[in-house]
């Protein structure tokens, strides 16, 4: 496969403060790449820079073009959805509010009607819930609310920051199944930030571990879910 994002010797910081340094991934085309680590790590930066939100030096190609140094609207133009930590939906509008918001970049204003009916499709409770506030869903139909509204862009690439983050386990497994759906039924490739381990590996393809700011092992998901030091240090056995 090729690979869909690249990102070389890239580092990021906040004013004098360097969050990441000389980082090196990718994310193959149709693939789920997921990064782990502990807080602190540098993982939700990783996100950001990809994003154009933060200061960065090095290089990050999506479909062969570089990214870095535009400004945050033309990346997303690009086919580039991002769910942040804290899910981000807007509380004062509804829920159908939100999803147009989500399309209203896109072009091919003809084809929003049929992002309606699939993200409905996967996410049935929001259509229940589509006049109702944002800030009046429960934790879960939030973070599906803000993975839908990442879906109305038509990306083809889903960076996601802790989509289990505060979720019942339930909730969570139903979450990660459907992100699995989108992927093999879309081909949408996706970069998650992911604390539960178990959870991250069991979905990606392929995994990083992330370390005050550098990249200190990768490899297939099976093969790091196998690494000793991982298990210990993040799956808990």
């Amino acid at each position: 496969m090729s690979a869909l994002l690249q990102i070389s010797g890239l580092e990021a910081q906040y004013g004098l403060t360097k969050v990441l340094h000389g980082v090196d991934c990718r994310v193959e085309e149709g693939g789920i790449t997921t990064i782990l680590g502990a807080n602190g790590a540098g993982k939700t930066t990783l996100l950001r820079a990809v994003c154009g939100m933060v200061k960065t030096s090095g290089s990050i190609l999506y479909a062969g073009q570089r990214i870095d140094g535009k400004a945050t609207e033309d990346i997303v133009r690009l086919g580039i959805g991002h769910v942040p930590e804290g899910r981000g939906t807007f509380v004062a509008l509804t829920v159908e509010e939100n999803l147009r918001l989500g399309a209203y970049t896109r072009k091919e204003k003809n084809k929003v009607a049929q992002d309606y009916e699939r993200v409905h499709r996967y996410f049935p409770v929001l259509l229940q819930r589509r006049q109702q506030q944002a800030g009046t869903l429960s934790g879960g139909e939030q973070q599906m609310l803000a993975i839908a509204r990442a879906l109305m862009l038509g990306p083809k690439l889903l960076l996601l920051d802790e989509p289990s983050f505060g979720l019942a386990p339930i909730v969570v497994l139903e979450i990660f199944e459907i992100m699995r759906t989108v992927n093999q039924e879309e081909g949408v490739s996706m970069l998650v930030v992911e604390q539960n381990a178990s959870l991250a590996l069991n979905l990606a393809d392929h995994a990083y571990v992330l370390e005050t700011g550098r990249i200190v092992l990768d490899g297939p998901a099976e093969e790091i879910r196998g690494d000793d030091a991982v298990r210990r240090s993040y799956i808990g056995y």
